[in-house]
Parts: C-alpha cells; sequence; structure tokens
C-alpha cells in the first residue's frame, strides 16, 4: 500500500520539480529586470530633448512662481529631463545647470552639442564622411556648435550642422548617451 501510495505521488513531485527546472524560463531574466525608470509623463528618465524656443526661462522650482535662473536664447539646444513634476520638467544643460522648464518649451526633436568641454581651446571636431576613424573630413566644427541628430549606430552619430551634414564620433557629441542608438 505505502508503495502504490509513492508512485501515486510519484507524478506530483515530477510535475513539481519540472516546474521549478522550468521557471526560469518564464521569471523574467536580469537584462529584464533592468527596466528603464519612467516618469508619471511615461517617458523614460533621464532622457535628452531640445528647447524649442528662442526664449526659455529655467527657474528654481516647478512653477511660474519660482525665481528665473537662467534665460535660454538657443532654440534647439539640447537638455537632459532628469526629472518630472506635472507639466515641468527638471532638465541639466551640457555646462551641468540644473533647473525647471515647462513642458510646452520642449521638443523631443534630438539634437547635440559638438563636445563643449573643448570649447575655448585652440581645437575643432571632425565631421567625417563616413563612420570611419580615417574617412574624409567633410568639415571641421567648432566645440559647442549645435546639431540636428539624424541616427546613432552606438559609436557613431549621423549629425547635421548649418549645411553641413556627416558622421561624429559619439563619444563627440552632447546630447546622445554613449552606446544608445537612435533610428533615422
Amino acid at each position: 500500500m505505502p508503495r502504490l501510495a509513492l508512485c501515486r505521488g510519484l507524478p506530483i513531485l515530477v510535475l513539481a520539480l519540472m516546474a521549478i527546472v522550468a521557471l526560469p524560463s518564464i521569471l523574467p531574466s536580469e537584462a529584464d529586470a533592468q527596466t528603464v525608470e519612467r516618469g508619471p509623463s511615461g517617458l523614460p528618465l533621464p532622457r535628452f530633448v531640445s528647447l524649442k524656443s528662442g526664449r526659455v526661462n529655467m527657474r528654481v522650482g516647478p512653477g511660474t512662481d519660482y525665481a528665473v535662473e537662467w534665460l535660454y536664447l538657443k532654440p534647439g539646444l539640447p537638455v537632459e529631463v532628469i526629472q518630472e513634476y506635472d507639466n515641468w520638467r527638471r532638465v541639466r544643460d551640457a555646462d551641468g545647470a540644473e533647473g525647471w522648464i515647462n513642458q510646452a518649451l520642449l521638443s523631443g526633436r534630438r539634437t547635440g552639442v559638438a563636445a563643449p568641454w573643448f570649447e575655448g581651446k585652440q581645437t575643432t571636431v571632425p565631421l567625417r564622411a563616413n563612420p570611419e576613424e580615417d574617412a574624409r573630413h567633410v568639415a571641421e566644427v567648432e566645440p559647442g556648435a549645435i546639431g540636428d541628430v539624424h541616427m546613432c549606430n552606438g559609436e557613431w552619430c549621423r549629425i547635421s550642422f548649418a549645411s553641413h551634414e556627416g558622421w561624429m564620433k559619439q563619444t563627440l557629441v552632447w546630447g546622445v548617451y554613449p552606446g544608445e542608438t537612435i533610428e533615422d
């Protein structure tokens, strides 16, 4: 009798063991566990956006009652959204200044600043014909110039500055993350 009970219980034990073995394949993987943080808007945080207007106030807090800390006069300037509160976005610029800007003054258009850390130095940043280290130079871009980012492959970005379009090493563009890919 005990032998029969053991035999009847065996399929349940086998099923339980099979379920334990199969568990890793139905549980989220480690890669899935590293999900992107999202703000109240549902958009990822942090993320890059650009200024819509030629006059944008950056305030010390999320509201018009807060003092203006900076006045930006350059439309298309990339900023990094690091926090959201209601219709306000806490942003960081290429110089590291942080403050709050109303979302209506921000655009999802991707732009980038050519090596702002080289501003004021006697150097330029090469814009190349192809995404290759030895490709011919299309232009020499001054550090701090703002361009439209068309795509990035994780290593190079196709970007246009005024009437010149070409490829720039992604590590030389502020406004895209290292290794980030952006589709055309």
